[in-house]
């Protein structure tokens, strides 16, 4: 039998892959701003991180003071063109599938907005399995700060250390850590396998699809 009683789920590069609309969102407001564009494998390290925290890696500390200038410009056009532009991974359904027919209660945590993860998954049909669902517009600290996940757990009323947080950044790493939640890294996004080595990650998965021979 599993140790878990829920599973929770970071959402880009994790759940769903929204790049092209990441970059799209990312270069039109460093347009508006007036700072240069940047390459998809310079916005592609970004991912993961708070929007404010984004623009620093982009442009530099400089321009920390602008972060929330960037935030919005960004969310504007994002509520445009990114729901269009992102795609749940075709191996997703049934690892949802899998884990709730195991009575895992299953949850996402993300920075993206809410509303955003909300509109992709009833797009797909996936909006049900996930009982609660925390966005960047729900807490006031974004990942690592734990916030989030301390919020999700507590809406299941679920003790920390039955819940497993999944998800392909130190960023998560970071915050399952600081909540004191067990923690897989996944390696469909960016970060490779020795990154979460320093977070004492209780699984490493190529994708969550991986999930169902293991819990």
């Amino acid at each position: 039998m599993t140790p878990f009683e829920a599973v929770l789920f970071d959402f880009d590069f994790t759940l769903a892959d929204s790049f092209r609309g990441i970059v799209q969102c990312a270069n039109h407001a460093l347009q508006v701003m007036g700072l240069p564009a940047k390459t998809p494998d310079e916005i592609r390290r970004t991912v993961g991180y708070s929007l404010p925290e984004s623009l620093v890696r982009l442009a530099g500390e400089e321009h920390s003071a602008r972060g929330m200038e960037y935030m919005r410009i960004f969310v504007e056009k994002a509520d445009e063109v990114m729901a269009d532009l992102t795609h749940v991974y075709d191996y997703v359904p049934e690892t949802v599938k899998h884990l709730r027919d195991r009575g895992l209660r299953l949850g996402i945590v993300s920075t993206k907005y809410r509303y955003r993860i909300e509109d992709v998954l009833g797009r797909d049909g996936l909006l049900e399995p996930f009982e609660v669902i925390v966005g960047g517009e729900d807490v006031s600290e974004f990942k690592p700060d734990p916030e989030s996940l301390n919020l999700a757990l507590g809406m299941l009323k679920v003790p920390h250390e039955t819940a497993l947080y999944v998800g392909d950044s130190v960023v998560d790493a970071e915050a399952a850590m600081r909540a004191g939640v067990p923690f897989a890294g996944v390696l469909s996004g960016t970060t490779p396998r020795a990154a979460f080595s320093e977070f004492e990650a209780v699984m490493i998965l190529d994708t969550v699809q991986d999930l169902t021979s293991r819990i």
